[in-house]
């Protein structure tokens, strides 16, 4: 006979819920983690932004009722296009998945989602919460740059946010907590600036970084890693609470919840 089932680790990317535990749970508000498949220098794996959108949402889901759905673990990642391994879905494929699940959930009885983006490229996912309004959904788009910020300064990031863009101190050390078997050595010497990116839409990464890193890596830690995910939890209680207040479509008829912060969401590349 087998031992007893183990359960996944926080940080996993697939939920262990079956249609048993959903049923008994009927939550009202379902989270989707979307990461990307990009290149994250020489020591963080190509699925970094999904590790990371999967931790956020796995702790949330421990400390909220919401239903934690799985990733989509390519996304919008051009930018990175002139490094092997990365791959990339258009915006409108994106698009068109998120709006595909929002409708899914609505016919089993979900009508709020919120979209936990781990990657900074994903410009089109504030469109889909905007534009959510009046489809029967209310949508938010989580973490926002004041989650981040508080989060940031909660766990004693030393890295501005503008500076630490991509593979820097701030996803080093979730990794460094979360999965930290997926961290390869050679962070600790692979800072980089690149503080002027001013035309990185038009020319991509390359440009700005022969390694793909812009940030200092060097400055993470497994303890930072742990004290951003809590931040993070504690910010989204605000955003839980406009999903479930009231009733019917939207907030005050918007649809859509929490514009501003959609408007102005900033996570890394």
């Amino acid at each position: 006979m087998s031992g007893p089932a183990v359960p996944p680790p926080a940080s996993g990317l697939l939920p262990a819920d079956t249609t048993e535990d959903v049923g008994e749970r009927r939550p009202q508000v379902a989270v989707l983690p979307i990461g990307s498949f990009e290149q994250h220098g020489a020591y963080l794996p190509l699925v970094t932004d999904t590790v990371v959108a999967c931790a956020v949402a796995a702790e949330i889901a421990a400390a909220h009722p919401v239903l934690r759905l799985p990733p989509l673990t390519i996304s919008c990642s051009h930018e990175h296009a002139d490094w092997p391994g990365t791959v990339s879905i258009s915006a409108a494929t994106l698009y068109a998945v998120v709006a595909d699940i929002a409708a899914s959930l609505r016919r089993s009885g979900i009508h709020a989602l919120i979209l936990v983006n781990g990657h900074g490229g994903n410009y089109v996912l504030r469109n889909v919460v905007q534009e959510s309004a009046g489809s029967g959904t209310r949508m938010a788009l989580f973490p926002g740059s004041s989650d981040w910020d508080a989060a940031r300064e909660r766990a004693g990031v030393r890295t501005s946010s503008y500076s630490d863009m991509h593979a820097g101190e701030v996803e080093t050390s979730i990794l460094l907590h979360a999965r930290p078997e997926l961290v390869r050595s050679g962070y600790e010497t692979a800072d980089f600036a690149a503080d002027e990116r001013k035309h990185l839409l038009t020319l991509g990464m390359r440009p700005y970084t022969d390694s793909g890193v812009v940030g200092r890596p060097s400055l993470a830690s497994a303890e930072k890693g742990k004290e951003l995910l809590a931040g993070l939890v504690d910010s989204f209680a605000e955003y839980l609470a406009l999903m479930t207040v009231g009733g019917g479509d939207g907030v005050d008829g918007a649809g859509s919840v929490d514009g501003a912060a959609a408007a102005s969401v900033r996570v890394t590349p």
